[in-house]
C-alpha cells in the first residue's frame, strides 16, 4: 500500500500550488524581459529582417523558458512537499536484477 502523500492534505496542496503559481509568474516576467532584450538586440545588430524571424525567435525563447521552468517547478514542488518520499519503490536491487541465475 502506498504511503499517504502530503499533497493529499488540501491545506498543504493549496500552499504548494500557490507557491508554484508565484514561481511561474516570476518566470513569466523574466521570460518577457529576455524576449524583449533578445528581439531588441537582434534588431539593433541586424535591422528589420523579417517579422516572421522575430516571431519565431520570441516564440522559441518563450516556449523553451516556460516549459523548462514549469517542469523544473513541478520537480521542486514534488520534492519540497515531501511527495517524493511517499512513493513506495519496491523494485529489486541492482544486484538482484543483473545477477545471472546459477547453473544447476
Amino acid at each position: 500500500m502506498a504511503n499517504k502523500s502530503p499533497l493529499d492534505d488540501p491545506e498543504n496542496a493549496a500552499y504548494a500550488w500557490a507557491r508554484y503559481r508565484q514561481i511561474m509568474r516570476l518566470l513569466l516576467a523574466v521570460t518577457i524581459g529576455t524576449v524583449l532584450l533578445a528581439v531588441g538586440l537582434l534588431y539593433a545588430f541586424n535591422g528589420m529582417i523579417s517579422v516572421h524571424f522575430y516571431i519565431a525567435v520570441a516564440l522559441g525563447i518563450s516556449f523553451t523558458m516556460l516549459l523548462g521552468g514549469a517542469l523544473m517547478g513541478l520537480a521542486f514542488l514534488s520534492n519540497g512537499t515531501g511527495h517524493d518520499e511517499s512513493v513506495d519503490n519496491k523494485l529489486p536491487s541492482r544486484d538482484e536484477l543483473w545477477s545471472r541465475p546459477e547453473d544447476d
